[in-house]
Order: C-alpha cells, then sequence, then structure tokens
C-alpha cells in the first residue's frame, strides 16, 4: 500500500496537504510529522513512496534539511512546500533533487495537481527563469553523500576535524579524507571556500 509521509510544523497547513493527498491518493497511508528529524526517522525506518517536506522546519536549517533528505533516500521523491515563492527558491529545491513545489498559497487544487504529477513520475513547480550558475552549485551539493553533508554542516558550524570526527564517530583521517572529496565535489580548494558555500546556499 502507499505510504506517503507529511512533515510540516504547522497543523493547520499540514491538515491541507493531508486532504490534498486524500483527494490525490485516496488509498495511502497518510503519515505525519511536526520535525525533520520525525520524517528522517520514518524514512529510515518504514520508507515512504513520497515525502511532502516543508522547506523551513524548526530543526532544519535552510536548504539542509532537503539535502538531507535527497542524500539519505534518493529513491524517495520529494515535494517541497513553502511559504518562500521566490524564483531562486524554486530554482534551488529543483536543482536539489525535489520532484516539485508547491508554493503555501497553492490552491487546494493546484496541490492536487502537484501530488499526482509527482507520484506519476512527473515533476511540477511554477515556472521561473533559469538561472544555470546557481543550478550547477546545487547539483554539485546534491552529489555529497550523507557523510560528505554532514561533514560540510559540520565545518559551516566552526567545528574542528576531530570534534567533526567525534560526531561521526570516524577517526580525523577519515574526515581528512572524506574533506578531500568534498572539495572537489564542490569545485572549491579549503575549508574556507566550502564554508562560504555552504553560507551563500543557507545550507
Amino acid at each position: 500500500m502507499e505510504h506517503i509521509v507529511i512533515a510540516d510544523d504547522h497543523p493547520l497547513f499540514r491538515a491541507a496537504l493531508v486532504s490534498a493527498v486524500r483527494r490525490a491518493a485516496p488509498d495511502a497511508v497518510v503519515e505525519e510529522q511536526a520535525s525533520l528529524a520525525g520524517a528522517r526517522q520514518v524514512l529510515a525506518d518504514a520508507g515512504a513512496d513520497l515525502l511532502l517536506l516543508d522547506l523551513k522546519l524548526p530543526d532544519a536549517e535552510g536548504f539542509g534539511g532537503l539535502a538531507a533528505v535527497r542524500s539519505e533516500h534518493p529513491a524517495v521523491p520529494v515535494v517541497v512546500v513553502s511559504g518562500s515563492e521566490d524564483a531562486a527558491t524554486v530554482r534551488r529545491v529543483m536543482a536539489m533533487g525535489a520532484g516539485g513545489f508547491i508554493p503555501k498559497s497553492a490552491t487546494l487544487e493546484t496541490m492536487v495537481a502537484a501530488i499526482s504529477a509527482v507520484r506519476e513520475g512527473d515533476s511540477w513547480a511554477p515556472e521561473v527563469p533559469p538561472d544555470e550558475e546557481a543550478e550547477d552549485l546545487d547539483r554539485r551539493i546534491a552529489s555529497l553523500t550523507p557523510s560528505q553533508m554532514k561533514i560540510l554542516m559540520g565545518l559551516r558550524q566552526g567545528r574542528l576535524n576531530k570534534q567533526i570526527a567525534w560526531d561521526l564517530g570516524v577517526t580525523e583521517a577519515t574526515i581528512k579524507a572524506h574533506l578531500t572529496t568534498v572539495f572537489r565535489k564542490l569545485g572549491v580548494q579549503n575549508r574556507t571556500q566550502a564554508v562560504i558555500l555552504a553560507q551563500s546556499v543557507d545550507l
């Protein structure tokens, strides 16, 4: 049976999403979560056929939540839901691998159309002008593995290699090896440039 997870911390909007899902997929099992941690736990334990993810959950910084979910569960289609409807946000979300983008101002009919499209393997998002440079950067970030993403987040928080190693339960040498790959994937030379890049895309 189809399993759809909704992660949004606003009960009223979550109820609207549930209503849209019920119309798009009447037989699906719908699970609600109010945090990124809760959604990630559900995905880790039971998986999902579709995730509707609020871009600004209390325990998610910027686009970090989407990046984490995409790197940990690349096969799960993600529809991002956001009150930020500017072109840059839509472009970044789609370039980072989301299957769809639903503005929080959308009508119920629009939500149903977006959910239906992504369930059928298509993508759905408001039309925005392209920005090749930004999309290339987002694709590079999306190419990071879960461990590499955690290391990049650690750099952004100003943590030392040994602190990141402790956080992840690995050796400092492992962190250094990962950093080499992270720098190559991001097209940067050192940790300072990596931190600036991570800050620029609000990871």
